[in-house]
């Protein structure tokens, strides 16, 4: 609830009507419409209190949450990326590997001296 968030974070309720009218942080409600703020919420709320301690305005500090977002969203699509690359070097290595493969048999065969001997393909030698 709103008051206990406001004491979790060390900030008065009405700051926290405040950052949610400004987006900066969206509680749950309850079927009461009452809001329920979760652990990420109350770890959101302090790091708005740290930024606007260090002189951030309230538009600024949206900018550097929509920001950290995207680069989560983006380190997110980096490892996929990696994973799936990770994956696609193992089926090339298998590929390469079994065309490696010799496809024909060789095999040592006595042959009497001055006789005919066939080569691959059926031409004589």
């Amino acid at each position: 609830m709103i008051s206990v968030a406001a004491d979790l974070a060390g900030m008065h309720p009405q700051t926290l009507r405040i950052y949610e009218r400004k987006e900066l942080v969206m509680p749950q409600r309850s079927s009461g419409n009452t809001r329920l703020y979760s652990d990420a919420d109350i770890d959101q709320l302090r790091l708005i209190q740290e930024m606007t301690a260090e002189g951030v305005n309230l538009a600024g500090v949206l900018r550097i949450l929509e920001l950290r977002a995207e680069v989560e969203g983006l380190r997110a699509e980096r490892d996929a990326l990696k994973s799936a690359l990770v994956l696609k070097d193992h089926e090339l290595a298998k590929i390469a590997k079994k065309a490696a493969r010799p496809t024909t048999r060789t095999e040592l065969v006595m042959v009497r001296r001055g006789g005919l001997v066939r080569r691959e393909g059926g031409d004589l030698a």
